[in-house]
């Protein structure tokens, strides 16, 4: 068990004071067996009302309206949250899904939907002779393969940092040979799903304790981040992280999951006033063990 402060601060700048409209937030983690949430708290700059709804997927929303006008908009989101590593040496898959083809049960089609559905255009299906080549043969072990397929996505495409908003099609990914964690886990879900496998977005953040240990490795503590959960019967979701390579990674921290990546906006809203009067966002996020955020205090 370890008990992890994250800080999550957006800020927007404005050339002269706007008036803000209603910011659509998702940041806050749902409890389950692997996370704990303990305390969160949000923090406006101007000050806002909040109410909360769950999303279609039951993720937690809160909805903030601002009546004030301003040229600087502050939301801080803190959380303190319990994580457990579930230590098992080998995924339970259900029997008839251990080697792959295998179909998915009838409950299990109804429920997956849309996410067993490829979402992007791929007339020349570049895309699904790329995944296919990771079939081994008329009957490949499944976990094998989507390891496979996971380190496959790492290997073919460079992890390039991107701060302008919006998400590459997983051709666009796949024929630029590099992309953001978002743009990964997006081909990763795309590729998945032409074999057949539902799959979803999941997003949160990354927590490395390297960098708590000083190591020239790593450049932070904690990040935003995105990836893949793939359902296999018998296992339940797992985790893929294609930007590192890793299969259900104990340094992801799991806030919201959704069909398609244009679901999962950590924040996002509006503001009336001209054109050029938006100058532009920063995003800061520390991630730091107990202990740390002791000794900082102190």
């Amino acid at each position: 068990m370890t008990i992890l402060n994250v800080r999550h601060t957006t800020v927007y700048r404005y050339r002269r004071a706007v008036r803000l409209g209603d910011h659509r937030l998702m940041l806050r983690p749902r409890d389950s067996h692997d996370l704990r949430l303990i305390s969160t708290n949000l923090i406006f700059s101007p000050a806002a009302s909040v109410r909360w709804i769950h999303d279609v997927f039951g993720n937690s929303i809160a909805i903030a309206s601002f009546a004030e006008a301003a040229a600087e908009l502050r939301i801080e989101s803190r959380l303190q949250l319990e994580t457990y590593v579930v230590e098992r040496p080998r995924f339970e898959i259900a029997a008839e899904a251990a080697s792959y083809p295998f179909i998915y049960s009838a409950d299990d089609r109804i429920d997956l939907g849309r996410m067993l559905e490829r979402h992007h255009p791929d007339r020349s299906d570049r895309l699904g002779a790329w995944a296919r080549a990771f079939v081994r043969g008329n009957r490949t072990d499944t976990l094998a393969l989507l390891a496979d397929l996971n380190a496959g996505v790492k290997a073919a495409i460079s992890y390039q940092s991107r701060e302008t908003e919006g998400t590459q099609t997983p051709l666009e990914t796949l024929n630029r040979g590099w992309g953001s964690c978002r743009d990964l886990a997006v081909l990763l879900i795309e590729a998945a799903r032409c074999l057949g496998f539902g799959a979803r977005i999941v997003t949160g953040y990354l927590y490395n304790p390297l960098a708590d240990h000083g190591s020239t490795a790593a450049m932070s503590a904690g990040t935003t981040h995105a990836w893949a959960d793939i359902y296999l019967p018998g296992a339940g979701w797992i985790a893929y992280d294609p930007t590192h390579g890793t299969v259900n990674g104990s340094n992801l921290i799991r806030v919201a999951v959704t069909r398609d990546i244009s679901q999962a906006v950590p924040v996002a809203g509006s503001f009336v006033g001209a054109p050029g009067d938006y100058l532009g966002m920063t995003v800061d996020v520390t991630v730091a063990p107990e202990r740390c955020a002791e000794a900082s205090s102190a």
